[in-house]
């Protein structure tokens, strides 16, 4: 365990919105098609009036535009459709908000049927005779589940304890996130109705404070993670890259170092899914991701964020965040056994050198500013919590991770994509790529342990799934892209 009290780190094609004009396009393509048709015609005659000199060559020369003419036309009219019909269902699926002028408050708490309470060794509270402490475990939690974070991971742990103590999860309605990059409102919320008592919420959101207030109880604890900015951009370039247009003109086997060598050539605000791009943490959290980093604005915001927020984990320490969170929510060392899930193959990782890692971190100055921020605030909760009890429960923790490993997964590690034998293993995979690792359950799992095994290699979305979540626009767009070979 590394017990170091800092993470040393070194120091246009642009499609707009509103940017396509249907009817210009229509007229444009329809001239050309007419002007097309023109041509083949005159094709067509002077070929009849030299027929005698060759009909086979006439006819090759008016058979290919035909055959190239057909083509794009069809490629044309299959990009519309698919296009109106993603727009169509986005918007049948977007719920409406129907409130009454009175609204209904949460409960203070909706831990309606708490679990017993158990003895735990931590300090600062009621202890028994031994000197440990009694206490409940914490049920209402917001999680923020920040992008490319290991947060899939902490989301399968939150699962399973919400199934173990018989929890309600507020969750999206007919997608795993509550309609990103849209700031959250409760609408979003599945069968939402004013007053009603939910005790997680935890799907990908862009954080709007005041909405989830409306949804969570007022003894509700907010949990989030982070993650070192450079790693994260290197990350979510990757995972992200294909779905943002901006990056399309760069060209090359290492379009990271390209980008990150003038990220300004590439970069528009305004240019669609660019938020992918630049302090993509900050931008999670609700706030405007391209703001200057002296502006007073930022240091508010983190501010802000510090206040709400009662544990920030850090990525690079996930056992010891998770020790932190035992302590904080009063929860068992079981609750937080895990295997890392939606993790990359190493292959697919670019290596950052110490001067693309300082571009990335000057590109992304607001998430390295908080990270910065929050990596100091981690470090006072371990001081306080103590390094040698902190590494005792962390060897703890990895013990019990190894054993459940020897137990649940074939081979003990993770494979690639190709090499999952069920379907309901299987993770999403970023576009056009199968870069996301996952695992085989072993046949011989015994009784004690098949339905905890299962559940701990269950990828984000079969989890969903089995939890009752209708995820049709997301199965949806994971068939068309298997239909165009995305």
């Amino acid at each position: 365990m590394q017990t170091d009290t800092e993470v040393q780190v070194p120091r246009r094609l642009v499609l707009r919105h509103g940017e396509l004009k249907p009817s210009l396009f229509c007229i444009q393509f329809s001239q050309l098609s007419s002007t097309s048709c023109r041509r083949r015609r005159r094709r067509t005659g002077e070929a009849g009036a030299s027929k005698s000199s060759g009909s086979n060559q006439a006819a090759m020369m008016g058979g290919k535009p035909v055959r190239q003419w057909r083509s794009i036309c069809k490629g044309l009219i299959l990009g519309a459709l698919l296009t109106i019909c993603m727009i169509l269902l986005y918007c049948l699926s977007a719920s409406e908000v129907q409130f009454g002028p009175q609204e209904v408050p949460v409960p203070y708490s909706c831990a309606h049927r708490p679990s017993a309470s158990h003895s735990s060794t931590i300090s600062n509270s009621s202890h028994n005779a031994s000197g440990q402490r009694i206490c409940t475990p914490k049920v209402d939690i917001m999680f923020m589940k920040t992008h490319k974070t290991a947060s899939s991971t902490f989301l399968n742990i939150l699962f399973r304890f919400g199934e173990k103590h018989h929890l309600k999860f507020a969750f999206p309605n007919s997608r795993n996130d509550f309609f990103y990059p849209s700031p959250f409102h409760r609408s979003q919320v599945k069968d939402y109705r004013p007053g009603m008592c939910f005790n997680i919420i935890c799907n990908h959101m862009r954080f709007n404070a005041a909405e989830v207030a409306k949804v969570l109880p007022a003894d509700t604890s907010y949990i989030t993670i982070l993650r070192d900015p450079a790693d994260l951009a290197e990350s979510s370039f990757h995972y992200f890259g294909r779905v943002v247009p901006l990056t399309w003109r760069l060209s090359g086997d290492d379009k990271m170092r390209e980008f990150l060598t003038d990220p300004k050539l590439y970069y528009d605000p305004e240019g669609f899914n660019s938020f992918y791009l630049k302090n993509l943490l900050f931008f999670d959290f609700g706030q405007d991701s391209n703001l200057n980093p002296d502006d007073p604005k930022v240091d508010e915001a983190i501010e802000a964020i510090s206040k709400h927020f009662h544990l920030v984990m850090l990525v690079e320490y996930f056992e010891e965040s998770l020790i932190l969170l035992k302590d904080a929510l009063c929860w068992d060392m079981e609750d937080l056994l895990f295997f890392k899930l939606n993790a990359r193959k190493g292959s697919t990782v670019s290596k950052l050198t110490p001067e693309l890692r300082a571009k990335a971190l000057e590109w992304n100055a607001i998430d390295w500013k908080l990270y910065q921020y929050f990596n100091t605030t981690f470090w006072h909760k371990v001081d306080a919590y103590g390094h040698e009890r902190m590494a005792r429960d962390v060897a703890e923790l990895q013990r019990r991770n190894a054993e459940m490993a020897s137990i649940c997964i074939e081979g003990g590690h993770a494979v690639d994509a190709g090499s999952i034998l069920e379907t309901s293993m299987q993770p999403w995979q970023p576009i056009g790529e199968k870069s996301i690792m996952g695992y085989n359950l072993k046949n011989n799992v015994d009784k004690a342990h098949q339905n905890l095994c299962r559940k701990m290699l269950t990828p984000e979305l079969q989890y969903l799934t089995d939890m009752g979540v209708n995820l049709w626009i997301t199965r949806l767009w994971g068939h068309i892209r298997e239909i165009l070979h995305w």
